[in-house]
């Protein structure tokens, strides 16, 4: 059945069970919506701010805003956007785009002006529901976008949109008669390949309803659990592990902030049972441990069952330092990409707990292979091309068939790009990544973007970026600068002619070097990462 199914499901059988809970410890979070209200409450010292919502309120929430799509002239197939932080609105909202027959396109609240702009145009956005964050960067470009309707969540509406909260308290509550199927699209994601270009990544509802199972068959999800999500929710990661809480019919919370004592006091007053944690968080949150920043004896954290980590490789060394300080705690990794609808694809289990360092088995559902030049499988123990299969398997590069034809395999095995191997059980390992994608902290990070902005600087002849080890981040982006022949510079300058990139775009080091290249003129990527110790960067994090 349709994921939306789901969520009418559980507003019928736990109407007034809370489904969603937003924490902001640091600030109010702009909104005037009616039909629920924020608590403040003291939390060690500090102001922060509550909200929830009920399985029945999220339907109603999402009903209305599907019915004020449907009078706004959208029709099935029709593409809604959605750029907007985590908030207890962001969910309902994507759930009404479905229920009204759309399709859901969630775009990544780092997106630049011009990133917006070209994101819009290729997935073909009519309708765009945006927060308070945005309007600069909306204003810049919206002359030349083609959105026809535009959907403020917040407080002092821009002239050129219209409040979500006001409009959807006119529309129906009941479910627009819509009729959906698993065949039928349901979302867009973006992602890069090695141009740089992000491509729309398009997705059936199969591909959603087979992630709820996925995530529910891995992490046991009860009733009585309780997701403490923090990632983002633009990313297939944060919100298809949020499926299995949908799936379960249990409590989540959003927690609007990553420092590590507003995690564990979130994770202590809202009960939470599983949390997800990329690996930087995780080692702050250790590291404050261990410098007395936290004592855990103020924290009630006994609930909390099981800690995962997904989005980039793990380091052993923190999971054997995790349990040594949280020994109750199962632990667990999952592999996946945008094109295979988030995380679950591999899966260690939390039974594996011996295999840290691997990324696992094939998940729920899954088939995976690793395959050399010619598609043929590899020994094990030999590296080669990691493959999936499964209905959450991408449809297509959404207007894009020379892409698509690039990693789809006419039966229907998707080509992820990275690099592995498996030992003699049968668990998986990361090698290296065949595509020049660097992650920094869970964030894809694409080197031709920074190479090409690089470039324009009169003084620099020739850039490569690659990716360097990083203890905290897994990587970090590094500029391999050759300036033009009489040209002096200093990392210094350099630095400061970045800061027109976006923050998570500056190269965090500057390296002034020869550019090596072969003898059709492509950069010489594995040449760079040999020489300054980043070969085979994904195999050495995940053996420390």
């Amino acid at each position: 059945m349709p994921i939306t199914d789901y969520l009418e499901r559980n507003a019928r059988l736990y109407p007034n069970d809370v489904s969603l809970v937003e924490v902001n410890p640091e600030h109010q979070p702009d909104s005037n919506v009616s039909w629920r209200e924020y608590n403040l409450i003291q939390s060690t010292g500090c102001e922060k701010y509550r909200r929830e919502l009920t399985w029945k309120q999220f339907d109603v929430a999402a009903n209305r805003f599907a019915n004020l799509l449907l009078t706004r002239g959208v029709k099935k197939g029709d593409k809604v956007a959605i750029l907007m932080m985590n908030c207890i609105d962001w969910l309902p909202i994507y759930f009404g785009i479905l229920k009204a027959g759309a399709i859901a396109v969630p775009m990544n609240f780092r997106f630049s002006a011009e990133e917006i702009e070209y994101c819009a145009d290729l997935a073909d956005i009519s309708v765009l529901v945006f927060g308070p964050e945005f309007i600069e960067r909306l204003e810049a470009v919206r002359e030349h976008l083609n959105i026809r309707d535009y959907f403020f969540v917040g407080k002092d509406t821009p002239a050129f949109a219209d409040n979500y909260t006001e409009m959807i308290t006119y529309c129906s509550s009941w479910p627009p008669a819509v009729e959906i199927s698993d065949e039928d699209d349901g979302a867009i994601y973006f992602s890069s390949g090695t141009t740089g270009f992000p491509k729309a990544i398009l997705h059936r509802h199969k591909a959603l309803v087979l992630s709820c199972e996925v995530e529910q068959k891995h992490h046991s999800q009860s009733r009585e659990d309780v997701f403490l999500c923090i990632p983002p929710l633009y990313h297939t990661g944060a919100k298809m592990h949020w499926f299995g809480s949908l799936l379960s019919g249990s409590k989540a919370v959003i927690l609007r902030g990553i420092k590590p004592e507003w995690i564990l006091q979130t994770a202590s007053e809202e009960k939470a049972t599983i949390i997800w944690l990329l690996v930087p968080w995780a080692q702050d949150i250790l590291d404050a441990i261990d410098r007395g920043d936290i004592q855990l004896d103020n924290y009630r954290l006994a609930q909390w069952r099981l800690m995962h980590i997904g989005a980039q490789p793990v380091p052993p060394s923190l999971i054997k330092r995790w349990k040594e300080v949280f020994p109750h705690h199962d632990y667990d990794t999952n592999y996946g990409l945008s094109e295979s609808i988030g995380p679950g694809a591999v899966h260690l289990g939390v039974e594996n707990i011996h295999k840290v360092g691997a990324i696992g088995v094939p998940g729920h559902k899954w088939q995976v292979k690793i395959v050399d030049e010619q598609g043929n499988e590899v020994p094990r123990g030999s590296v080669g091309e990691l493959c999936l299969k499964g209905d959450g398997v991408m449809k297509c590069y959404y207007k894009n068939p020379e892409a698509t034809k690039e990693v789809l395999t006419e039966d229907g095995w998707l080509l992820t790009g990275d690099m592995a191997k498996t030992d003699e059980d049968g668990f998986i390992y990361l090698v290296d990544r065949k595509k020049d994608v660097i992650i920094v902290g869970g964030e894809n990070i694409y080197p031709v973007q920074i190479e090409d902005f690089l470039r324009s600087n009169e003084k620099i002849n020739d850039v490569g970026v690659i990716g360097l080890p990083d203890e905290r981040l897994g990587e970090i982006t590094a500029a391999i600068i050759q300036l033009k022949e009489g040209m002096t510079a200093t990392v210094e300058e350099m630095n400061e002619f970045c800061m027109a990139l976006p923050r998570y775009k500056r190269p965090k080091k500057i390296i002034f070097a020869e550019i090596p290249r072969n003898a059709t003129g492509k950069i010489q990527k594995n040449t760079l990462r040999e020489q300054y110790g980043a070969a085979r960067l994904v195999e050495a994090a995940t053996t420390k």
